[in-house]
């Protein structure tokens, strides 16, 4: 009875965590050849077929290390002589270790195909030095998350995932709260006069007076375009990156991508994120005790290796339903930049560049869909704009 009890309210918060304002739309039977040239579809095409073997060949490496990390760091964790928690973190670096070394010839090889296709030069130092702030941070809340499942579970045999969830999910809402302020440092404000007093402008319709909208160089490695929002509360800061800025958008399209990332901003999405992780966190680990049971449960930090990699195959298996998640708050954010701006033009106009900026393939194959395309396709964002148009009578012809 309890058990039904608390899936019943699990369904029932997931229900309310993934509605969105969005309307029911038909954004289907579109013919991305209207939009898009024949060279633009064929280079976003090989593209991707590139950028879909490094994905498919990272997590292939990530298991692989996992699986060896699993057979031979037990022995090792049992000799360190540190006790549990002690025994835990030197396993963790360990771990942490092997997965940047397995994960890092792929992203030096995506590095390189993108500076083959012409998104960016092959820039590793400045890349390298881009990453290493982010990969602080998770090696931090990592370690810390080890150290939390290692100690709850040596208290508590039985219980340990009921108490180790809340505290999890806290960590993550510590450093979601703490990454606006980071990324505010790590960033200027926006130069240009027009920019700024549009931004406020967009900041009152989207009833987010304040939020600060600031510009990050990433010229240095990339010239692909983006976004993004990052904080909670007082710490929340819109991201430009400078290479929406250096003349291949207009002003219009500029402020269509500034709303969309305040539309995140109304719509809570970064708290509302927080909350999918309170929703999955003591699913995940009631299936890490009992697949860990058998080996004496995740309190001997012998036991570390075998959980990453249960824990890795829980997430692939699970990106699908995160993916989808993720697709319904972009299309929320882009739905309420077109209430925000009244430009369907100029929004379609950004997606239509994004397929020559970043060559993103407008229709990628269903696998592709499911599994790495956290934002909706640009052939569904481009018919978003054609159907909100339609809803709009001042806007119709004649």
């Amino acid at each position: 009875m309890t058990l039904a009890a608390g899936a019943a309210a699990w369904v029932a918060l997931a229900w309310l965590l993934s509605r969105t304002s969005v309307p029911r739309l038909h954004l289907s039977g579109f013919d991305p050849r209207r939009y898009f040239s024949a060279r633009d579809l064929r280079r976003a095409h090989r593209f991707s077929r590139g950028e879909q073997a490094l994905w498919l060949g990272s997590h292939a490496a990530t298991l692989a290390a996992l699986a060896i990390c699993a057979r031979v760091l037990p022995r090792t964790a049992r000799r360190t002589g540190l006790g549990r928690v002690g025994s835990a973190v030197v396993v963790g670096m360990v771990l942490l270790c092997a997965l940047w070394a397995a994960s890092l010839p792929f992203s030096l090889a995506d590095l390189w195909w993108q500076h083959r296709w012409g998104l960016g030069p092959f820039g590793v130092g400045s890349w390298l030095s881009a990453q290493w702030g982010t990969l602080g941070g998770e090696a931090v809340s990592a370690l810390l998350a080890i150290v939390a499942l290692v100690g709850f579970a040596n208290r508590f045999p039985r219980g340990w995932w009921l108490l180790t969830g809340p505290l999890l999910v806290a960590i993550a809402a510590a450093f979601a709260f703490a990454s606006g302020y980071v990324e505010r440092a790590q960033s200027h404000p926006i130069a240009e006069a027009r920019l700024q007093v549009g931004a406020r402008v967009l900041e009152r319709r989207e009833h987010v007076a304040g939020t600060p909208v600031r510009v990050q160089d990433v010229s240095s490695y990339t010239n692909q375009v983006n976004a993004f929002t990052a904080g909670v509360g007082p710490s929340t800061t819109v991201v430009l990156w400078n290479t929406l800025l250096d003349g291949r958008f207009s002003d219009a399209e500029v402020q269509t991508v500034v709303a969309h990332e305040l539309g995140h901003v109304r719509s809570r999405h970064v708290l509302k994120a927080i909350g999918w992780s309170a929703l999955v966190v003591l699913p995940t680990l009631w299936l890490l005790s009992l697949a860990t049971r058998r080996r004496g449960g995740v309190r001997d930090p012998a036991n570390l290796p075998y959980a990453f990699l249960v824990l890795a195959v829980l997430a692939l298996l699970a990106a699908p339903v995160e993916n989808w998640v993720s697709r319904r708050y972009e299309a929320e954010a882009d739905w309420r930049s077109l209430n925000a701006t009244h430009d369907p033009a100029a929004m379609r106009q950004v997606f239509e560049a994004f397929a020559r900026t970043s060559l993103e393939e407008p229709s990628p194959p269903l696998w592709d869909y499911l599994w790495l395309e956290n934002h909706p396709t640009l052939q569904q964002r481009i018919a978003m704009t054609v159907r909100w148009r339609q809803r709009q009578p001042s806007l119709r012809p004649g």
